[in-house]
């Protein structure tokens, strides 16, 4: 079995000798680097849950994987999961919040946390003690919890329903088809023409289930994931393997006598590449896990501040009602900022960006980017009139771990705009850290419709 290959975002993978790997370059054979070349130029985001949406709404970033620097170095971008070669090499891609000196179960925990909150994927089963001894990648993580929740599912029963059997048969059962009957050449008259019905397991979800239980038997390096697959395959022996994953999707029941398999319709998604956000296209079909970074933190600060919200405060994602301008009574460039929030006549616009920034490099302007400020602009005068509140939200880390003073737009104070730390510490209650002070120069402080408590904890020291 060939260990892992572990990295972070933006590492550089090379075919170079490479004495000491760290978190930020690794050694590939060869073949491998060849075969992530190949696949940088046709690499797509797909259709998935976290895909990057167009003007319309609908999918249209494109990206590479990997941006090729020479003959024997490339280097990853902002994706994260796992990356399974031809050759069985596993590529592991951690958050670039890990440093080399950080604890690689940091950012596996990390990753982990951020997907059950982004994906909505079911709480945790497993006991803490169990969780924190599972040191792998994220793919045979998904696979033990799969795995896991499939077991707890059929433990309380696998769901059948009648299949309508039309056949020939020497012995009479269920209802004679006289029709068809009357049709049967003189040779085959002792053959019956029936129809009847079987209460049978194979349906959709369970067809769905057998198909991602047969890929995770082949795809599992961990001895306890095997041979729990192996026997919940004896289990599901007389269901077939789903054809058409996209029309079962399709069919899948979640009414009250389904209830029991709600929590692991997640998992079998997930591994069946249903809501998979990004694919691999080829004769290789390995198990690939693959996030783009930036929107899984979007989606992640959007399902943390939906636990957050007060009563009757709204929260909207990828509102798209605005537009830069109108050309010839047409809207034209539409603007969408990443969250909405509203309570009661009150609006504020919330945008979440995966990068890093210094608080104490004012000179850099702290590592913010201009562009972002147009933008936020733009959506202030939009669906703000002009006044209000913006906010920019970046992940917490050493050198940022308080609020900016306020950036306001005008000499009244009546835009303004927030940078705003999110904590993504597994400790941390309420990650948005707000800021406890009046804003100075007669600028009143920042009041969104969240639950406060333990929110600024961080902030008070500032």
């Amino acid at each position: 079995m060939t260990a892992p290959i572990t990295v972070r975002e933006y590492a550089s993978l090379t075919t170079l000798p490479v004495s000491s790997p760290t978190l930020a370059r690794a050694h590939i054979s060869a073949d491998d680097f060849d075969w992530l070349c190949q696949q940088s130029r046709r690499f797509r985001i797909t259709h998935g849950v976290l895909a990057a949406e167009g003007e319309d709404g609908s999918s249209s970033k494109e990206a590479q994987l990997v941006e090729v620097l020479d003959r024997r170095c490339l280097r990853l971008d902002n994706y994260v999961g796992v990356i399974e070669l031809p050759s069985g090499q596993l590529i592991e891609i951690l958050p670039k919040t890990v440093s080399d000196g950080d604890s690689i179960e940091q950012g596996r925990q990390l990753l982990r946390q951020m997907l059950e909150c982004a994906l909505d994927l079911p709480a945790r089963t497993m006991p803490e003690a169990a969780l924190q001894r599972f040191d792998a990648p994220l793919s045979e993580w998904v696979i033990a919890r799969f795995l896991a929740t499939l077991q707890q599912m059929i433990k309380r029963g696998v769901r059948s329903d009648y299949q309508r059997i039309e056949g020939e048969e020497r012995f009479l059962r269920g209802q004679l088809d006289v029709a068809r009957q009357m049709r049967q050449p003189p040779g085959r008259a002792h053959h019956f023409a029936l129809r009847y019905d079987l209460y049978l397991p194979d349906r959709a979800e369970n067809r769905l289930l057998k198909l991602a239980l047969e890929q995770v038997a082949q795809a599992t390096q961990q001895p306890d994931s095997w041979r729990l697959a192996q026997e919940l395959r004896q289990l599901l022996m007389e269901v077939p393997a789903s054809r058409d994953v996209t029309g079962d999707f399709r069919q899948w029941r979640d009414d009250r006598l389904m209830a029991h398999y709600r929590d692991v319709r997640p998992w079998c998604e997930l591994i069946l590449h249903r809501i998979m956000p990004l694919a691999l296209r080829g004769e290789w079909r390995g198990i690939s896990l693959l996030f783009p970074m930036e929107r899984l933190f979007e989606r992640y600060v959007e399902a943390c501040l939906r636990r957050q919200l007060l009563p009757g405060a709204e929260l909207s994602r990828q509102a798209a009602s605005e537009s830069l301008c109108t050309h010839q009574g047409r809207p034209m460039f539409q603007l969408q900022p990443d969250l909405l929030l509203s309570h009661g006549k009150q609006r504020w616009v919330l945008d979440a960006k995966w990068k890093r920034l210094d608080s104490g490099d004012r000179d850099d302007k702290y590592g913010l980017s201009q562009g972002d400020f147009y933008q936020l602009f733009a959506y202030g005068h939009k669906y703000l009139g002009g006044q209000g509140d913006l906010v920019l939200i970046y992940p917490a880390w050493q050198r940022f771990k308080v609020p900016l003073a306020p950036f306001c737009f005008d000499n009244d104070n009546r835009l303004r705009l927030w940078v705003l730390p999110f904590e993504l510490g597994a400790q941390a209650t309420h990650r948005l850290l707000l800021p406890e002070w009046p804003a100075g120069d007669g600028v009143s402080g920042l009041a969104l419709p969240l639950r406060t408590k333990l929110m600024a904890s961080l902030v008070s020291r500032a």
